[in-house]
């Protein structure tokens, strides 16, 4: 359940929005701030006109096998998709997204997420400030993102990212008191996280649309 996954993060702070980070084109993208004591190892949207062309087998190291077809499909009905910038953004998305809901930004979440993801993680956030627990935490590295799933259905684009990632966690009360984790020693996880969008018409930016353990 989502529900489970999102009670399991924990604290940071939103600096953009997401809004078209993931798979577009349009070589005007610029690097996203983030806080200064992280700014040492951003992780950025580059400029398409920077990134290098990848060889076939390079690409194929982004996704597994089964997700060609449909990243294909993705990119015949939208030209200005491209699959090495979705997965750049899709990085970064994972941060924005996870901060946002650490730092509970219900706002910012709202705009980034489905509906459905949006009500998980307030009813998270809720719980948590019920039980008086403040969050703490630090995304230490993502070690890996890879496509696992692509899909084009009608107008809809569907891409399910799997992010091996090290967080740096702490339940902190509300006198500030540690109550669970540790800032020192990062918890490694697995999370499979599905984005959507409209490929011609409606609403053009990714969204969070599913999450769960891998």
């Amino acid at each position: 359940m989502v529900y489970v996954v999102l009670l399991g993060m924990i604290a940071g702070f939103l600096a953009l929005r997401l809004y078209t980070v993931l798979g577009r084109r349009t070589g005007h993208e610029q690097p996203m701030p983030r806080p200064a004591e992280e700014r040492a190892l951003p992780i950025v949207l580059p400029r398409a006109t920077e990134t290098p062309a990848e060889p076939r087998d390079a690409a194929i190291r982004l996704m597994e096998g089964g997700a060609e077809i449909g990243l294909r499909a993705i990119g015949a009905a939208d030209s200005s998709f491209d699959v090495t910038q979705f997965l750049l953004g899709a990085k970064s998305a994972y941060k924005i997204i996870l901060e946002a809901f650490w730092s509970a930004d219900v706002e910012d979440l709202a705009a980034l997420t489905s509906d459905e993801v949006s009500e998980a993680f307030v009813a998270a956030i809720e719980a948590r400030s019920e039980a008086g627990h403040v969050l703490d935490n630090r995304l230490v590295s993502i070690e890996r993102a890879l496509i696992t799933h692509a899909a084009l259905v009608g107008r809809e684009a569907r891409i399910t990212v799997r992010f091996d990632a090290d967080i740096a966690a702490v339940t902190r009360d509300a006198e500030g008191n540690v109550i669970a984790g540790s800032l020192t020693d990062a918890v490694v996880t697995h999370d499979l996280w599905t984005f959507a969008k409209q490929v011609r018409g409606g609403d053009a930016n990714w969204k969070l649309v599913e999450t769960d353990e891998a």
